[in-house]
């Protein structure tokens, strides 16, 4: 498990390094508070150059075919290499949520999602959403429904364990 987590890459508004410790803070600077209760994890895997409006509109659309809506959403995932695009950052901050990148190695080897071997070709992982959902919700969690994909982006939603009582 620590080869996990030491695989883990966050980008999250706001998040300050200190040594070998992320710390996250607040938008006033000051650190986050207690442990808010376990949310679902949005997982998500888009295009390069996918707008932030296209990413919401996908992650509305996974959210709406459940019957929930944003507040339902803990934290979001995608592969590591993806960290970078501007309209991810930018559907992270409209929604108000930390952002983790996976490896694809990491991804590739979450047991359930069966994904694309075109997917698996250009990025090293043959899931992305749903396996970065799973992935950061941790061991014992479970997708709530399959991805939702529009022409470019796809949208995950998996329960942490503790969530998992639907």
């Amino acid at each position: 498990m620590v080869g996990f987590l030491a695989a883990r890459r966050h980008a999250r508004p706001g998040a300050e390094r200190t040594g070998r410790a992320e710390q996250h803070v607040d938008a006033d600077g000051a650190p986050d508070g207690p442990a808010r209760a376990p949310r679902l994890v949005l997982g998500l895997g888009l295009r390069r150059g996918t707008p932030a409006a296209d990413l919401l509109r996908t992650v509305d659309a996974a959210l709406a075919a459940l019957g929930l809506d944003r507040t339902a959403l803990g934290s979001a995932a995608t592969l590591d290499s993806k960290l970078a695009e501007p309209g991810l950052l930018a559907a992270a901050r409209e929604l108000g949520l930390p952002l983790t990148g996976h490896p694809a190695a990491v991804l590739a080897a979450v047991p359930g999602p069966g994904g694309s071997a075109r997917v698996a070709a250009a990025v090293g992982t043959p899931s992305v959403a749903e396996a970065a959902a799973l992935a950061s919700a941790g061991p014992g969690a479970r997708l709530l429904a399959p991805r939702t994909a529009t022409a470019s982006a796809t949208a995950a939603l998996a329960a942490p364990p503790q969530e998992d009582n639907r």
